[in-house]
């Protein structure tokens, strides 16, 4: 039985560097990071009125025979259910809250009258009649025993409460005799169960549920996933779900991206409990080909709207990324079990590439309204033509809602990505305003991380015996000081010694704007640059900038540095950028011309640049990360 930790806790046996700290070993306390995670808190009881408009929490009631009615939507839509109900579970950890425990309570107990007697459980395969797991590349009736398993997890580590544990068990066991070796050999068209079953045994010590992960592991690879016969136009391609090469043969991640990326995560939990340095060797290979090949600027990933897919090596259109929320947040899951694997920071500067540039411009600043695809740009007057479009803005709500219940758990459970500890000391990955504890050592964090580099470590408590403190230093941070003395970026500053209360630690970490370019493989953003400070992405939205400028005319001097200046009345406070730039001629009469004929001068202008996170708090602008050079 693992200790009260957060949603990934490996075994005191599991090939780990590194160990996540106890649920009350990390509190954010204030700055940056308490408001968004005070917006997802006012967020969650409105993703419970939202689930219980679109009829998921009324398929879960008609299955418990506490209602009655036909089966709303997909099959696969008790997963949303289960998603909120882990918010609701970390968030009751982060602050106790009767009313949430009580909804809790009482879902557990409708989602435990639903299920049957031999442990299945799917509302919408059971009020329809269907027969069980007959469509599992569609029906994804594990996908969601995986999100239940997650979910109930979360609840008996964050809150004590079983009862929710006891159906999950019951649908596992259920499971554990009906797939594996000489049982069925069908694999779900969309991974998920292997992290959750991974969990459930940490959480439990049966063992019978790291062994059915294992095969659900290693049987895919073989086709199993999709439909027999299946046109590959119609995602019959064994690509699409994952399914095209084993996971040790692969050297990258493809097809249908959050499918790939809870795959992933899945076989690194595998690895770590197993002690499979093969199969870790497979996933950290195949990780390492998705930072450096498919990945955008935010971190985010997917590049074809078509299969919410990864495209190709390279492929990485700004203005037709799908970088789906629901990818980045896999991906985030993925970097953290890499980290607790190896140790390395550059699997946490992935994490917070992500949280800031892939999270963070998911949900709105001040309502819980979400984006599902994350575009690095929105063209003037560019019209939306299906539901998820951005270029509507961010939204309430989908008919495919996996993302908005996503992004509140993982708000909602963010504290635990914060820190590690091992019986030898701390390391703190992600800054923000905190507590944190571990073996003995307590220490407050305070920093106005990411505006501002300066990070002050104060001792609280100490163990009486020689600890280290690690703080990670980001790739992009060169130089940076620990106590005035000089660290080398992407890795950790370390100091070791009997710390005393009151003991003070400052990294301080330089922030100048930096001019980025793609490599001139990504064909789509040749020409262009991209521009960050600190952790941030930043991009140009059109409200910012002077009144009657289009955007697709503006043009940025990359020789300039971009210059900071603190904005408090902007979009929750941030700083802006100001760069130097210009505008292009007007339209031409056609978009081609002889090469070698010249243009109009283009006339100075200067360009305000907002972190890429706050873009469509004022509206559904036009916006772009990527911005065509001056004289380009």
């Amino acid at each position: 039985m693992t200790a009260a930790s957060g949603p990934a806790a490996p075994t005191s046996t599991a090939a780990v560097a590194l160990c996540p700290l106890p649920l009350s070993g990390s509190r954010v306390v204030g700055g940056f990071w308490a408001r968004r995670l005070e917006a997802n808190r006012a967020a969650i009881p409105l993703g419970h009125e939202r689930l219980l408009e679109a009829g998921n929490i009324d398929n879960l009631r008609i299955a418990a025979g506490e209602a009655t009615g036909t089966a709303q939507g997909a099959s696969f839509r008790d997963s949303d259910v289960y998603k909120w109900l882990e918010a609701v579970a970390w968030e009751y950890a982060r602050s106790p809250d009767e009313g949430l425990l009580d909804h809790l309570l009482q879902l557990s107990r409708t989602i435990a009258a639903a299920q049957r007697d031999d442990g299945y459980l799917n509302s919408a395969v059971q009020i329809r009649g269907e027969e069980r797991y007959a469509r599992l590349w569609t029906s994804h009736e594990l996908y969601c025993a995986g999100h239940l398993i997650q979910a109930a997890v979360a609840a008996a580590r964050a809150t004590g409460q079983v009862e929710l544990l006891g159906v999950a068990t019951r649908f596992a066991d259920q499971l554990t005799e009906t797939f594996g070796p000489d049982r069925r050999g069908e694999l779900d068209g969309h991974p998920v169960v292997e992290m959750a079953l991974v969990e459930l045994y940490r959480q439990t010590g049966a063992h019978r549920y790291l062994d059915l992960a294992r095969h659900f592991v290693e049987a895919r690879g073989y086709g199993r996933a999709a439909k027999p016969g299946f046109d590959p136009s119609h995602y019959g391609d064994p690509a699409h779900y994952s399914d095209r090469l084993p996971v040790r043969e692969a050297g990258t991640v493809e097809g249908h991206a959050v499918r790939a990326l809870y795959f992933a995560a899945g076989a690194t939990d595998v690895a770590i409990e197993t002690g499979d340095a093969e199969l870790l060797a497979a996933v950290r290979r195949q990780y390492d080909t998705m930072r450096r090949q498919k990945q955008h600027i935010t971190g985010a990933v997917g590049s074809r709207w078509d299969g919410e897919a990864f495209g190709e090596a390279y492929e990485l259109p700004p203005d037709r990324a799908y970088a789906e929320t629901c990818a980045a947040i896999g991906a985030m899951q993925w970097a953290w079990r890499l980290l607790l694997a190896t140790g390395e920071s550059a699997y946490a500067d992935q994490i917070e590439l992500l949280v800031y540039n892939a999270l963070l411009p998911a949900v709105s600043l001040s309502e819980a309204d979400y984006f599902y695809v994350n575009t690095l740009h929105r063209r003037t007057g560019a019209r939306g033509d299906v539901q998820r479009s951005p270029a509507y803005g961010r939204r309430p709500w989908f008919n495919c809602a996996c993302c908005p219940p996503n992004v509140m758990r993982t708000l909602a459970g963010l504290p635990a990505y914060l820190a590690t500890g091992t019986e030898d000391g701390l390391q703190v990955h992600l800054y923000a305003q905190s507590t944190l504890t571990s073996g003995g050592l307590t220490v407050d964090v305070e920093t106005g991380y990411p505006w501002d580099g300066l990070v002050t470590v104060t001792v609280r408590e100490a163990p009486g015996r020689e600890v280290e403190l690690a703080l990670r230093v980001p790739d992009w941070a060169e130089g940076s000081t620990m106590d005035d003395k000089p660290v080398a970026s992407g890795g950790y500053a370390r100091t070791r010694r009997v710390f005393q209360a009151g003991d003070r630690v400052l990294l301080r970490m330089p922030m100048p704007a930096r001019v980025l370019v793609a490599d001139d493989r990504v064909d789509a953003t040749r020409g262009c640059v991209a521009v960050t400070r600190g952790p941030l992405v930043y991009a140009v939205e059109q409200p910012d900038q002077p009144s009657g400028v289009i955007l697709e005319d503006l043009r940025i001097d990359p020789a300039t540095p971009p210059r900071p200046e603190h904005r408090p009345d902007l979009l929750d406070g941030v700083i802006v950028l100001r760069a130097d730039g210009a505008l292009a001629r007007g339209p031409a009469e056609s978009p081609y011309r002889p090469y070698g004929q010249p243009v109009a001068p283009a006339r100075s202008t200067d360009i305000t640049l907002i972190p890429y996170y706050a873009w469509a708090n004022r509206g559904p602008h036009a916006m772009r990360v990527w911005i065509p050079r001056r004289n380009a």
